[in-house]
């Protein structure tokens, strides 16, 4: 991608936090891979999801549903509703990007919060936005699914990755993904009223629902605060 018109200090920059994000995503897809072993899915079903799928929440999402006893339908659900808001990312990304074809589909891969935010974070000269967004995407994609791939080996090496109490890793993954959002006393609320919707809802609907229901609501809710 020719980035000629991209101050050399911006480009390095840019290269720069590219790979920093890329170096955390990928420690954090270690925990990942490890989760993903000890819920139940294999070393290959693991690495698809990360080379196919590549949403960390969306991931984290299917086998904690997964790993709790629920059923692929709720699992892939769940993991759908929380992966919905790259679709809106795309819509606002198409035009900058401006791509077609083979270029398109990676994009479409690509597009992630930390791609989309660097590319927001550039947003002049026009080129700078697209090179933030290929250089993060790609440094993110790499490294999430390099992680993802020594997280399985050592969980798998372990023979039962439960026993070191990796199943216990999911819910504190979740709040490792809600932690950074809760930036005000809506963002409070709103986590609060989904938190006591899934809580009230575990005994008496099978795992993974409670946690879609919770999703349902939260969207739900966050609708309604934009329109105020």
């Amino acid at each position: 991608m020719p980035t000629d018109d991209v101050p050399a200090a911006q480009r390095r920059a840019i290269t720069s936090n590219a790979l920093g994000i890329g170096i955390a995503s990928g420690a954090y897809a270690i925990s990942y891979g490890a989760i993903s072993i000890a819920s139940g899915l294999d070393f290959w079903q693991t690495q698809l999801l990360s080379l196919l799928m590549f949403t960390g929440a969306s991931q984290f999402a299917l086998v904690g549903v997964l790993g709790a006893g629920g059923g692929a339908v709720a699992a892939v659900l769940t993991a759908l509703l929380l992966g919905a808001r790259n679709g809106i990312y795309a819509v606002s990304m198409a035009p900058r990007l401006n791509v077609t074809g083979l270029r398109r589909l990676a994009a479409a891969e690509l597009t992630i919060d930390e791609s989309t935010a660097m590319a927001l974070a550039n947003e002049q000269p026009v080129r700078a936005s697209r090179y933030a967004f290929w250089a993060t995407g790609v440094s993110v994609y790499v490294l999430w699914n390099l992680g993802t791939l020594l997280g399985a080996l050592g969980a798998t090496a372990i023979g039962n990755p439960q026993s070191l109490g990796l199943d216990a890793a999911i819910p504190a993954a979740f709040i490792a993904l809600l932690w950074p959002r809760l930036v005000d006393r809506s963002m409070w609320a709103l986590a609060l009223a989904s938190g006591t919707v899934a809580l009230l809802l575990t005994p008496v609907l099978r795992p993974g629902l409670p946690v879609l229901a919770a999703g349902i609501v939260a969207l739900i809710a966050a609708a309604l605060m934009e329109r105020r």
